[in-house]
């Protein structure tokens, strides 16, 4: 499907929207990234992904799929699969670096395996959660595959007892030690650590937090000891590198900083971060010069030279 062409910039399918829970935020980023996009002089054409996607596709013949979508089908793997079985180029990671970071318990076993810092953690029935603590308070109780912080559950040492999940979270769930501390995110560019950004918020940075207007401030660079700021880096790097990522991707701290290093902890690995100007990975960008539009640009290039 994506051919030779005498175009002098490849056509680009924007991938967008899609069944997730994320729907609203992939939207968004799609929009954006069209936008820029042809602001960086390709051709562009904006699809809402879903069931009739191989036949969307057959129908604009596109040379490569910038994927701007979020959570299930679109960042597990999935849409990845179906684009190779199509044979479309597409922009970010692949099946396998997909599949392991949407899975946070097998990307902590990933992590541990490079010689990251993560919490203890488990995998484990919905109702047995409900019966009763499986870890020591504080935890956090959360979906093993979905993003944006999506149904989080903090356990307080205070509390009277075990979460009363909602019947709409999956069947097994990822119990965790809470990380205490200040949030700390890396976006990394290929092989390119950007910088650290600390996002500030009043309560937890859940979904609303991420997504609402207000919610939360971002202060970059991070105000940090140059070792916290050193270490970060090189650990979003490290992670990249281990869950086999491509082009963009964004790597979430924890640092408890009355710990120092021992204090700091990785949460996840996202393979499509946020794609609006203003959120995190396009403003380490910007800090670093690059515009949007240019970062949008180099995804596209970095993703047609790996082919």
């Amino acid at each position: 499907m994506a051919g030779e062409s005498s175009r002098t910039a490849p056509k680009v399918a924007v991938l967008m929207g899609g069944p997730s829970a994320e729907r609203e935020v992939s939207l968004s980023s799609g929009r954006e990234c069209a936008k820029a996009l042809r602001q960086a002089g390709y051709e562009v054409t904006e699809i809402d992904a879903g069931k009739d996607l191989p036949a969307q596709l057959a129908a604009v013949r596109p040379d490569i799929c910038f994927n701007a979508l979020h959570g299930r089908f679109g960042e597990d793997g999935c849409v990845q699969g179906m684009l190779e079985w199509l044979g479309c180029r597409y922009t970010h990671s692949g099946v396998l670096a997909s599949a392991l970071a949407m899975d946070k318990s097998r990307t902590k076993e990933v992590f541990r395996q490079a010689g990251l810092p993560v919490v203890e953690s488990l995998i484990a029935d919905r109702d047995a959660v409900r019966r009763g603590h499986l870890l020591p308070p504080p935890y956090v109780v959360k979906p093993n595959d979905e993003g944006s912080s999506v149904g989080v559950y903090i356990v307080h040492e205070a509390a009277n007892g075990p979460p009363q999940l909602s019947d709409e979270m999956p069947a097994r769930v990822m119990v965790e030690t809470y990380a205490p501390g200040r949030e700390l995110t890396v976006a990394v560019m290929g092989d390119r650590a950007l910088a650290v950004t600390e996002i500030k918020t009043t309560g937890w940075y859940d979904y609303n937090a991420k997504y609402s207007v207000g919610g939360s401030s971002h202060v970059v660079p991070a105000d940090i000891p140059a070792e916290i700021t050193n270490a970060c880096l090189d650990f979003a790097v490290r992670a990249h590198a281990a869950l086999g990522c491509k082009g963009l991707s964004r790597t979430d701290f924890r640092w408890d900083d009355s710990r120092g290093l021992d204090g700091l902890i990785l949460l996840e690995t996202n393979t499509q971060p946020g794609m609006t100007p203003t959120s995190l990975a396009p403003e380490q960008a910007a800090h670093l010069g690059i515009s949007f539009p240019e970062l949008c640009r180099w995804i596209v290039e970095e993703a047609l030279c790996s082919a």
